[in-house]
Order: structure tokens, then sequence, then C-alpha cells
């Protein structure tokens, strides 16, 4: 990657590369049913935003559709694939064997294109050893990277061992993790951190539900329910 393309990335709002994986989703999908261009319009409307939002979300990658034809698919993807930093394969390491952690290691959705489940990690001796998704599990020991190698570490472990986890993976070298513990990880200035938290994610919902009922929606609601 040029010092150009990594300045470009940098240059990039974290709002627009939140819904870059949902634009190059839904481009696989129509490349996957034979489309080679797609419209703005269809584009935002698979993608659920607006059409305005999404051009303005392309032109920080520098990709701009033609009038009356759209963009073309393959090329757009592949844009987004560069920013995303797809071009390499990432390996990911799963901490945590308990039901959470066989939920992700036997969920296909991570096997996409770019990533590679390489470790299922759990320290119960128990464990160790045994067959996850047709893959074994192995003590954290064995997470050795290799030199360059981009690694990703998902923690799935309960909450009062999280940080210990993430330690551990910042130990072996590990510098991005997804958390999926319920708990707020202390991590060196240059660790990327994504929490994945259901229940908070549940609470926010509710708020919103309730707000956008207001007293009026609430009332109705509970006549229909009587």
């Amino acid at each position: 990657m040029s010092t150009e393309q990594a300045a470009a990335r940098r240059d990039i709002p974290d709002a627009t590369v939140n819904r870059l994986p949902v634009y190059l989703r839904v481009l696989r999908e129509v490349a996957t049913d034979g489309h080679t261009t797609i419209s703005s319009e269809t584009l935002a409307e698979q993608s659920g935003v607006s059409s305005a939002k999404l051009r303005k979300d392309l032109s920080a990658l520098g990709s701009y559709g033609v009038r009356g034809v759209g963009y073309d698919v393959a090329t757009l993807a592949g844009h987004i694939t560069g920013a995303l930093g797809l071009e390499r394969q990432w390996a990911v390491a799963i901490v945590g064997m308990g039901n959470l952690g066989r939920a992700l290691a036997t969920y296909g959705g991570i096997g996409v294109k770019g990533f590679e489940i390489k470790w299922l990690i759990d320290d119960d001796p128990r464990v160790v050893g045994s067959v996850v998704g047709g893959q074994k599990v192995v003590h954290f020991d064995a997470l050795v990277p290799q030199v360059d190698e981009g690694v990703i570490g998902v923690i799935a472990t309960p909450a009062p061992s999280a940080q210990q986890v993430a330690d551990r993976l910042i130990a072996a070298g590990v510098r991005s993790i997804l958390n999926f513990a319920p708990a707020v990880l202390t991590v060196p200035y240059d660790v990327q951190v994504r929490g994945v938290d259901m229940a908070t994610e549940l609470q926010i919902l509710a708020f919103r539900e309730q707000n956008a009922r207001g007293p009026q929606g609430d009332r109705e609601m509970k006549e229909l329910m009587a």
C-alpha cells in the first residue's frame, strides 16, 4: 500500500467506514446475481441509507458513479475492499469456547473473503483438544502469530476474564480486538477495540422505541393488547 493510499484511508470518516461493509455486502450480492452495474439509488436502498449519504461516502473513496449508468460493481467493490484493508488475509483468534465462542466459531459469516479463523483458544484442559466446527481448540500458548501477520482477537469469555484475555492477546502481538464480553477494556493507545454488547444494544433500542411512541403511542399499544 502506498503512502498516498494509507493517508486516504486515514481521512475516511469513521461513520463512513462503519457503512462500507454494508455497501460491500450488497455489491457482492448483486454481483452474484449477475449484475455488472448498480445505480446509487438501488445501492442506497438496499444498504438502508439515503442516496445523498451514499454518494458522500463513496466520494470519500474517490469513487464516482456515471450519470445514467451508476457504479461499476466490480470496480466499486474493489475500491471498498482496498479501503477496508481486505486485500490481505486476516487471521482471527477466538478466545473462550463457551456457548458464545462456539457459536462464533461455527458462524459462516466470519469466513468471508479476507478473514480466516486460525485459532480457537481456551485454557480449560477439558476443552483444549476438542473439535469445534471442524477445528481443534488449542491452549492460549499456541497463539504465535507469524511476523507481519494481521491478527484480530475475538474475546468471547465472561466479563471477569475479559481484561486478562485482552492483556494476553496484546502480549502475543495482537493489536485489534473485538470484545463480546460486557466489560470495558484498558488497552494501550495503539490497540483498536470494538465492543459488541447485546444488553446495551437492547437498552438503546428500548429507549428509542419508547421515545418514538410517546404517551399517545403507549396508550394505543395498551388498547390493542387489551
